[in-house]
């Protein structure tokens, strides 16, 4: 048997003091290292970060989206030069965004669109969102205002037209030449330059023309396209019924080509008064006879230049007019012409217009519905009825009935008795 060792017995005391337990294991020299605490704290600071981003993305991209405080469409002008806190107040002043502006200074910051502010005059809808508010902004959706000009007015009329008009800034130096601006409904933003409204007009009466003059009837009297703007410019002055207008072209152009006069009465018009476009009263008879470039009742052929500006339908309708051998027109009574060949015929409608005119001036019963009130004249006394009836056309009757309540309807000048 092998020998065992002794046991050394434990004193009492030893027995009752507590069992020591191992020394915990030294952190290592890694754990230490100040790198590693570094990107701990780096990694929960971007932890946290993103957790606090992520809430602040949804809570802006709802509010960006939230329906606004508008109650209904609403057109709010923005001015040159207005910084992004300039434009929050006007909006906010305005009603489209709600009382915290910084929510919109917020929003134009995330959306980058610091920058790209644009001033103008916007409509903005009924709800819009702070992030339809700022689009509207950014892709300059200004509102566009329309403009009419009427066909026959004269340039110097239709720069008075836009000259009052306030939508427009900047004023027009020069009146631009007769028959140069194409009659049509235009759309401007506000403040747009009073220059820039007439340099259009001026480039869509250039393609226009363009295009008319390539489709022209190859066989008319006109050389050039000026030529064509002027005779446009008499047609358009002497009918405002759109049925009409080549048949009228075609009186004239048949004049042309027989060497016969055109006896235009809006041509002495404008040679008496030029770019203001009415004479106010009926021509005289001393007026008919009267020289002037503008008169042809004198002049061979067609006048120096146009006496209006003529719109689209007119220029068409010179450019291929009807086909027929009419010489004169004269008034029908209803607001239209009676056309014919031969002068004698047209004597005897002008003895019918005539025989009209007196039962008009001794009724005192209101003229018929039907009578236009295009081409109104007032009453002439004695001394101002023309002596000739050889002219193409004669006026309207039942329109000069209506005395200046058809004046006020129209552009077109007061027209001799005669015609």
């Amino acid at each position: 048997m092998s020998e065992r060792s002794p046991i050394s017995p434990r004193s009492p005391r030893a027995a009752l003091e507590p069992e020591q337990l191992p020394p915990p294991p030294k952190r290592s020299d890694r754990a230490r290292n100040p790198f590693v605490v570094v990107g701990n704290a780096i990694i929960t600071i971007l932890l946290l970060a993103m957790i606090g981003g992520g809430g602040l993305y949804v809570y802006g991209k709802q509010k960006i989206e939230a329906p606004g405080p508008l109650e209904q469409d609403k057109v709010v002008n923005i001015p040159q030069r207005s910084g992004m806190s300039d434009i929050a107040d006007i909006l906010q002043r305005e009603g489209v965004i709600d009382n915290n502006r910084w929510a919109f200074i917020g929003s134009v910051f995330a959306l980058k669109a610091r920058s790209d502010l644009k001033p103008g005059e916007y409509l903005f809808a009924k709800n819009a969102s702070l992030r339809e508010v700022i689009g509207t902004i950014v892709e300059g959706k200004v509102v566009q205002h329309s403009i009419t000009i009427p066909e026959g007015l004269t340039s110097e009329q239709i720069v008075a037209r836009i000259t009052d008009n306030d939508i427009f800034s900047g004023a027009i130096h020069a009146i631009p030449s007769e028959g140069s601006l194409l009659p049509e409904t235009y759309k401007f933003p506000r403040g747009a330059q009073r220059e820039q409204v007439i340099a259009r007009m001026q480039q869509a009466q250039r393609r226009v023309l363009a295009d008319v003059w390539e489709r022209r009837n190859r066989d008319l009297p006109l050389k050039t396209p000026e030529q064509l703007v002027t005779l446009a410019s008499i047609v358009e002055k002497e009918t405002s019924k759109p049925d009409e207008r080549s048949r009228v072209a075609a009186v004239f152009i048949n004049r042309l080509q027989k060497k016969m006069k055109l006896q235009s009465d809006p041509t002495i018009i404008y040679g008496l008064v030029g770019g203001k476009g009415t004479l106010g009263r009926p021509i005289k008879r001393s007026e008919i006879q009267q020289p002037s470039p503008y008169n042809t009742y004198v002049v061979e052929g067609l006048p120096p230049g146009p006496i209006a500006n003529p719109g689209r339908a007119s220029l068409e309708a010179t450019a291929n007019p009807a086909r027929t051998r009419d010489l004169f027109f004269v008034a029908d009574g209803t607001g239209g012409h009676s056309f014919t060949e031969t002068y004698d015929q047209h004597q005897k409608n002008v003895a019918k217009l005539r025989t009209l005119e007196k039962q008009i001036q001794n009724d005192t019963v209101e003229p018929p519905e039907e009578a236009p009130t295009g081409s109104a004249a007032p009453e002439a006394s004695d001394e101002t009825k023309p002596a000739t009836e050889q002219s193409p056309a004669t006026p309207n009757p039942a329109a000069k009935a209506k005395g200046s309540a058809a004046q006020k309807s129209s552009h077109r000048p007061a027209r001799s008795e005669r015609r």
